[in-house]
């Protein structure tokens, strides 16, 4: 059996206050909570989850990996307002404003892409 993607990890700042941030942008929950390690997910048999791991360095580049959400198309524009209200950007990573997705970032600057939904993606 090939291994399995089990959790994105991402460095922070402040734990709880980006854990929260992704608990709302997702509608998931925390699933477990520790001095140095936060998990959220669906629910405790999710496939996979974020783990959310201290660090004391700032982020000064762009991510090599991120995340990209998807919603319905006639919810786009208004799941992009939700995030920007839950303390998510808009980003600048060197978009031509063709692109079929928009670039934001979390409240401590990790970039994440709202994109189209995958079935208009194949057609």
């Amino acid at each position: 059996m090939p291994v399995r993607l089990h959790h994105i990890v991402v460095d922070a700042h402040d734990l709880p206050g980006l854990a929260r941030f992704w608990t709302q942008a997702l509608g998931w929950k925390v699933l477990s909570e520790r001095e140095n390690e936060i998990v959220i997910g669906t629910d405790e048999n999710a496939l996979v989850g974020m783990c959310f791991m201290p660090v004391d360095d700032p982020k000064t580049v762009k991510n090599r990996v991120h995340v990209d959400l998807t919603s319905n198309a006639a919810d786009r524009d208004q799941e992009i307002d939700r995030l920007l209200a839950l303390g998510a950007r808009r980003v600048d990573i060197g978009q031509t404003g063709a692109e079929s997705w928009t670039v934001l970032a979390d409240p401590e600057g990790n970039e994440f892409c709202v994109v189209r939904p995958k079935e208009t993606l194949i057609r």
